[in-house]
């Protein structure tokens, strides 16, 4: 199975060196990685530089200051620099007479979106009739649809309604869900208890072709680490998922949503 890690997180002063993820992928036989943005900084330059020095291993989720109006140019210099995707919360608007003029300009370049942010905000009305109104633009909902307790840093677990609600957006092809490691969702200790069936639920919806793994490392090191982020998570899958589906979850999909030039 090659397998792609759709979320990762380095920095030259937050998080981890680009050297230390790239012996987690060694040591866990992973392929490719996508190297998303941290919310802490808007300066992309280290994860445009690590394309650059490693090709065809990494691709980029940039971040924006949404709230500055020249964010659009901000983006297209980005994308010519080699971004693939945006990342934003679901409740981020422009500033000025076209709320959705970040949105729209990511979708205008060819590149995806990396939608993180609470789970009541993908259940919104507001946010279903965004992804409705633009659907040439790939949104990839990370966290499962904000129900990663401990990746967002809520105070107790959304409620199941509210994840059926935001489930809903697999109604729209141009939708991606993204899972992580089990124990962003699970009570410790390792091996975990109470894992609700968040994953499935997911599976049922959106199936594989529009479902993608990341490890949310170095965050997950607080969790269950970066392998059995992974394979923890495969073996948690296994005995309802469908070994060519796997490989599609795992990595196959991603290949199809970003290029790793």
């Amino acid at each position: 199975m090659l397998i792609v890690d759709t979320h990762v997180h380095i920095g030259r002063d937050h998080y981890e060196p680009v050297e230390m993820l790239l012996a987690q992928m060694e040591l866990n036989g992973v392929a490719k990685t996508v190297l998303v943005q941290s919310t802490a900084t808007l300066d992309n330059s280290y994860v445009l530089e690590c394309i650059r020095r490693f090709p065809g291993r990494f691709s980029v989720v940039c971040r924006v200051d949404v709230d500055d109006p020249a964010a659009p140019d901000t983006l297209d210099s980005l994308r010519a620099a080699g971004a693939e995707t945006l990342r934003i919360r679901n409740f981020h608007r422009s500033p000025g007479n076209d709320p959705l003029a970040v949105w729209r300009a990511t979708a205008n370049l060819g590149m995806s979106v990396s939608v993180g942010g609470p789970a009541d905000g993908f259940a919104s009305p507001k946010f279903d009739a965004l992804v409705a109104e633009l659907p040439n633009l790939t949104f990839i909902l990370e966290h499962l649809c904000g129900m990663g307790i401990h990746a967002i840093g809520a105070s107790e677990m959304p409620p199941e309604s509210t994840y059926r609600q935001a489930l809903k957006l697999a109604a729209y092809p141009n939708t991606v869900i993204k899972i992580h490691g089990m124990g962003e969702i699970s009570d410790p200790p390792f091996p975990y208890r109470n894992t609700p069936p968040w994953v499935r639920m997911a599976y049922d919806a959106f199936g594989p072709d529009r479902m993608v793994w990341g490890s949310d490392w170095p965050r997950c090191t607080n969790r269950e680490g970066y392998r059995n982020s992974l394979r923890y998570t495969i073996r948690q899958m296994e005995s309802w998922c469908p070994g060519e589906d796997l490989g599609k979850i795992f990595g196959g999909t991603a290949l199809n949503l970003w290029r790793f030039q």
